[in-house]
């Protein structure tokens, strides 16, 4: 762990220290990784670990990469977490796949690994996984927009602005739930790109950010200059593309949908920027995360998968304050109330 590769990598990545934990409790540690430090998402998750670290007397120490899809600063700090000695480690990995040898190294050395809102793959390669239905989250804005349609549905024109070429598990899961909620044959459903319904104009990739939304929406735009529905991975990303839309007049004409339920993402759902959004609940998936930690430091006991799945569930909900018949929705006022960031 002391080579100058680590060390370097090391360097590189947004580290941020709890205050103290109480003396009697300096045993038990545990680390968060996010994929960025920037995105209110990984933010609020931040938050939610440190408060319940405090509470519980957990020294937790945080780590993030550079950009979405930095998996290299995600491997040097579990790396980091094992020579410390952590008890648990929370995770949202940028290469679900990529990074399971060395989530594999830390289980072996005695570490309870959650992964938090992005499911790795295989997903039974972290211990548990506390997340939303991102499937679910998908289906129901694909189940909106195809709603909100009506018989104009046949004909859409759509725009899938994804995260990153690595196709995370999570990217896959709201991609494909949006095809399946909007009546979108889906081929493999483990798999973006290979689906062959003549209403997909096309896909590009966003970082989960505003300035790749907005790129991803330009470059779909020279290809199809039509598009009608537009979803995005996350609400950074649909803010861009509304940008995108807006430059060239579209934005009153086109359904943008996304997944977050952030306060900014449910703001702009409220002004018009985003037809519906799915939210997600990310204080309640780091302080859970946090929460097991403890008690699998005190007891050695590990968590338990929602009854019928492999992951606990921490809830989702559709926010619009333009309800369709057959779609549950909450509007709004209530976003805000439940928001985050």
């Amino acid at each position: 762990m002391k080579n100058s590769l680590i060390a370097t990598a090391v360097a590189a990545l947004s580290l941020g220290v709890a205050l103290s934990a109480p003396a009697q409790a300096q045993d038990v540690s545990a680390c968060l990784i996010t994929k960025t430090d920037t995105n209110p998402f990984f933010v609020k998750m931040k938050e939610g670990a440190t408060a319940k670290a405090q509470e519980l007397g957990v020294t937790l120490k945080s780590y993030a990469g550079k950009i979405d899809g930095d998996s290299e600063s995600q491997v040097a700090a579990i790396e980091t977490c094992i020579a410390d000695g952590a008890k648990g480690i929370l995770l949202t990995a940028s290469d679900t796949k990529g990074i399971v040898p060395a989530v594999q190294k830390a289980r072996d050395a005695g570490i309870l690994v959650i992964a938090l809102d992005t499911p790795l793959e295989p997903i039974d390669a972290a211990d548990m996984t506390f997340a939303t239905d991102n499937l679910l989250a998908g289906e129901l804005i694909g189940e909106w927009a195809a709603a909100t349609l009506g018989d104009a549905a046949k004909d859409a024109k759509i725009a899938f602005l994804n995260l990153t070429p690595s196709q995370p598990s999570v990217d896959v899961l709201r991609n494909q739930g949006f095809m399946k909620g909007f009546g979108i044959d889906v081929a493999d459903i483990n798999k973006i790109g290979d689906e062959t319904d003549p209403r997909i104009v096309g896909h590009d990739v966003t970082n989960g950010n505003e300035e790749g939304g907005r790129t991803a929406m330009e470059n779909l735009l020279q290809k199809d200059p039509t598009i009608n529905v537009v979803h995005t991975i996350n609400e950074p990303a649909a803010a861009g593309a509304y940008e995108a839309l807006k430059s060239v007049g579209r934005e009153g004409d086109v359904l943008v949908v996304s997944v977050d339920g952030g306060c900014p993402g449910v703001k702009n759902v409220a002004e018009g920027v985003i037809g519906a959004t799915s939210q997600q609940y990310p204080l309640l998936m780091a302080s859970m995360g946090i929460e097991a930690i403890k008690k699998f430091a005190d007891s050695g006991e590990k968590p338990e998968a929602t009854e019928g799945k492999n992951f606990f569930d921490t809830g989702v909900a559709l926010v619009t304050d333009k309800p369709v018949d057959g779609v549950e929705s909450i509007d709004t006022k209530e976003g805000t109330d439940k928001c985050w960031g």
